[in-house]
């Protein structure tokens, strides 16, 4: 087998075999095969496309390159979740607790973030002393005695998907829904988890900007999950706007636990409630998503979601004091308001241009090897149709310095639009796809 017919092939508009995909997988992943070809081969994927077969075959050679996580030891059903990214995406902080709160299992790899915030382990080190590096015996050990874990995502886990993308990330290969779906359904899949509840991100903020793609990736990963013999859910919701109020680590961590008291922001709220319900169910708690959503708001009411906070942190070495006091948290040298610069309904506040800001601030990293400032980043004062009064205040900034909040202040002012007119909010969950149906809110 030859790596030049492989690339002519899908060249050519033809499906690959399961045998060629394997081929040029483990032969890249082990440094037989040079970049130069693989590129052309995903350039060829990326005009050609690929079958649904081909994408599942792709998935599941990824999933192969590596170590394939093995939680039987764990009772119960696990379920995991995975959102395609946005601004202010802090569910993982309320979900994973809310969740293990009423006795679903959360087995859970998660990555540092690269781009405008830190990812959740950046933000669970928030908490003085929390770690994730542990024994994949003492991840699986806090699993079966608190109910959860969260881990720092190994390098033997889909290491074919991680050479991949570094490399599709240079090549322009990125855009693509086969590649997109294996590589985040090979990662979950390595994961161990018995199904895979997927929170699909549409509009300004997110990855898939239309909404209409954002579908397609939802259906194509939940086919993919499905052929894997794993249970897969996708919601698609909306990334118009920053979900919840806060954007930055310490700031978003703060909401959370907010959240998780039953005083957090509707949106978030709701959210999580949705996803959570949906594990629920999967995990074989309840049949009714109804019941589910019932059992996850008196988990929050009553403490016990916030008291499993405590108890994961504590079991990941960290210090849950400031979950009780969030004025423990530390702040930065400059917090500063921005002020409305019209009157009238907020028409939009571009998610995109918001990750920019606190990327400008330093709430994110630009490459992996750069160090991100916890304490930075924007909470707003308002949300899409609030209306606002010139001179009042649309966010505080918190920032390392004057001259990052003056850029911050500058960008944030540009990615609100203010109206005379009250305007319609579309809904904050799109619809929901299953192996087989498909419904539309």
């Amino acid at each position: 087998m030859r790596m030049y017919d492989i690339i002519l092939k899908k060249r050519n508009g033809n499906e690959l075999t399961d045998e060629e995909i394997d081929f040029f997988v483990q032969g890249y992943t082990r440094d037989d095969i040079p970049d130069y070809q693989v590129s052309a081969l995903m350039m060829a994927i990326y005009f050609r496309g690929m079958s649904k077969r081909e994408t599942a075959d792709l998935t599941m050679s990824m999933v192969n390159s590596g170590k394939v996580l093995d939680l039987s030891g764990i009772k119960g059903i696990k379920v995991d979740k995975h959102s395609t990214g946005g601004v202010g995406d802090k569910t993982t902080l309320v979900l994973a607790p809310l969740v293990a709160s009423v006795g679903v299992p959360v087995a859970k790899m998660s990555g540092r973030g690269l781009g405008h915030t830190g990812g959740t382990i950046d933000k669970l080190e928030s908490f003085p002393g929390f770690s994730v590096e542990m024994s994949m015996e003492q991840f699986l050990t806090n699993v079966k005695e608190h109910g959860i874990a969260i881990g720092g995502q190994t390098a033997d886990l889909a290491p074919a998907d991680k050479k991949l993308y570094a490399l599709r990330d240079v090549t322009a290969t990125v855009d693509n829904i086969s590649l997109i779906a294996s590589s985040i359904m090979s990662k979950k899949i390595a994961g161990g988890a018995d199904a895979i509840v997927l929170d699909v991100k549409t509009g300004s903020g997110a990855f898939m900007k239309e909404e209409k793609t954002s579908f397609d990736l939802a259906r194509e990963m939940v086919k993919i999950g499905s052929s894997a013999g794993k249970e897969t859910v996708a919601l698609v919701t909306d990334m118009d706007q920053p979900l919840g109020y806060a954007v930055g680590n310490i700031l978003e961590v703060k909401e959370a636990v907010m959240t998780l008291k039953g005083d957090g922001p509707d949106d978030l709220a709701e959210l999580c409630l949705t996803l959570g319900s949906r594990m629920v169910v999967m995990a074989g708690k309840t049949e009714s998503p109804e019941k589910a959503r019932k059992m996850l708001s008196e988990a929050m009411d009553s403490g016990k979601a916030f008291d499993k906070l405590r108890e994961f942190i504590i079991s990941q070495g960290g210090d849950p004091t400031p979950a009780g006091n969030l004025d423990l948290f530390p702040e930065p040298a400059v917090v500063r308001t921005v002020e409305a610069n019209s009157e009238g309904y907020v028409h939009s506040i571009q998610a995109e241009e918001i990750g920019k800001a606190a990327l400008v601030l330093g709430a994110g990293r630009e490459k992996k090897d750069c160090s991100i400032d916890l304490s930075t980043g924007i909470v707003f004062s308002v949300k899409k149709g609030d209306w606002v009064n010139k001179g009042k205040s649309i966010a505080t900034v918190y920032a390392r310095n004057e001259k990052a909040y003056g850029e911050a202040q500058n960008i944030i002012l540009e990615a609100f639009e203010i109206g005379s007119e009250s305007i319609t909010l579309p809904p904050l969950v799109k619809g929901l796809v299953t192996a087989d149906s498909e419904e539309r809110y």
